[in-house]
């Protein structure tokens, strides 16, 4: 199989199902658990200095109660991460009204990398939290703490990575041999150019497109030959994929 590794949100939908709270058994890739664990800690510590917590959440005076969410992280409740995160990127997904089929396929296909809890599936329930790539905790560095775990439990999994994440991801965890970062560029009369708002739109329809058709993936390989008979622009280069956005977007 092949895995869409996708980068989080800093926005994320409220509440969650009624009853439940953060489980760190019910995550994907239990080997993360102790580093999930150390990393709620400091966020909770944090969240006691609200001033600390926003200078250090890069926060605007409009977003104190993104501290209280951290604060609250261990009771609040959960919800699967796929439908948890919104933004540019989760926009397209369109979660909250995926089918039974999408969801199955997302399970095993699609994961996210959060900046609190490592690499979690589409469907591991996650509560609201803020923290990013780089959040500056103190005492407890993010890259130190998620770079090697986080790069050993995709080892781990003994299949390909299609890297949909920011650079800023793939330094708290590199993917492993056999992957593919994936940049996503336009194309302007056959002149290239990099993406910023667009390249997140792109990303997220990329993944829509994939739920909707939900292929059999064996190898990278596989996947190219899909995009490229479903219409997409992919140009392979050794480690990176080159996809030009209209191709996506339908532009």
């Amino acid at each position: 199989m092949v895995l869409f590794l996708l980068p989080p949100s800093e926005t994320k939908r409220g509440g969650g199902v009624e009853g439940t709270t953060l489980d760190h058994a019910a995550l994907s890739f239990p080997e993360l658990t102790r580093a999930r664990r150390s990393a709620v800690a400091a966020v909770v510590r944090l969240s006691r200095d609200v001033d600390a917590s926003m200078k250090a959440l890069k926060l605007g005076a409009t977003l104190r109660s993104e501290v209280e969410r951290n604060r609250l992280v261990k009771k609040s409740p959960t919800m699967p991460a796929l439908l948890r995160y919104t933004g540019v990127v989760y926009d397209p997904i369109d979660a909250e009204h995926l089918d039974e089929g999408a969801w199955l396929w997302a399970a095993e296909h699609v994961a996210i990398h959060s900046a609190l809890f490592g690499v979690v599936r589409a469907t591991d329930p996650v509560p609201a939290y803020r923290l990013s790539h780089d959040s500056r905790l103190a005492e407890l560095p993010l890259r130190g703490l998620w770079s090697r775990p986080v790069a050993g439990a995709l080892a781990e999994l003994g299949e390909p990575v299609v890297d949909l994440r920011s650079e800023g991801y793939v330094d708290l965890g590199a993917a492993p041999a056999g992957s593919v970062y994936v940049r996503i560029v336009s194309d302007e009369g056959g002149r290239r150019r990099a993406l910023n708002h667009f390249n997140k739109k792109t990303k997220g329809t990329l993944v829509a497109r994939l739920l909707a058709a939900r292929p059999v993936f064996g190898s990278v390989d596989d996947f190219v030959s899909w995009a490229r008979a479903d219409g997409i622009v992919v140009e392979w280069s050794g480690d990176e994929l080159v996809i030009v956005s209209e191709s996506v977007l339908g532009g």
